[in-house]
């Protein structure tokens, strides 16, 4: 806690560690000790990034995330950005970085939705879709070297049901229409922080 190298859910007991440094590869994530390259090689979520090297151009994030081992599987992993422009208002901008299945973004970088397996009247889902274990080497294509900026991965998993659902089936009730039924549970990482020098 006091590293600041934490994260947190909305309620299941997922995995998520997140790495940031100036030139992680896939062989970093493949290496299947992905944590001891993730420290050597830069730091973990929480802190703020070493200066770059002379030879690069952008940070690159190593991110991997682990179902629940009771819980459902794993959409996608997102990498959240936020930064101060120069009349100090604040953006932050979303990018998908890593999915389950073989759906590709659209024209505007947009992922289609995983798929939904929720049995609304049963209050229960299936782990047909999603993949088991998420992970990625991901490097920010509109990186400025001259604004701090922030970095932070959320992970989503599949959709299952979500409390009124539960709640419909326990008591025999049924919900009105505009009352959401499933929910897509998720990860949230500390940032790191990029400071210019």
């Amino acid at each position: 806690m006091e590293r600041k190298e934490v994260y947190g859910t909305t309620g299941p007991r997922m995995t998520v560690r997140l790495f940031g440094g100036w030139n992680y590869t896939d062989q970093d994530l493949n290496s299947r000790m992905p944590a001891v390259v993730g420290y050597r090689k830069g730091v973990p979520m929480g802190g703020d990034l070493r200066p770059a090297t002379a030879e690069s151009s952008a940070p690159t994030f190593m991110v991997f995330a682990l179902r629940d081992p009771i819980g459902a599987n794993l959409d996608r992993i997102q990498i959240v950005k936020g930064w101060m422009d120069g009349k100090g208002d604040t953006h932050e901008k979303v990018y998908d970085v890593v999915w389950a299945g073989d759906r590709t973004p659209d024209a505007n970088g947009k992922l289609e939705a995983v798929g939904n397996t929720v049995d609304i009247r049963n209050a229960n889902w299936t782990n047909t879709i999603g993949a088991s274990e998420l992970g990625t080497v991901w490097s920010n294509p509109d990186f400025d070297a001259k604004r701090k900026a922030f970095y932070y991965a959320r992970v989503l998993e599949i959709p299952t049901p979500r409390w009124t659902a539960y709640d419909a089936f326990r008591y025999g009730v049924e919900m009105p229409d505009e009352v959401p039924m499933t929910t897509q549970e998720r990860a949230y990482t500390s940032p790191i922080w990029y400071t210019p020098e």
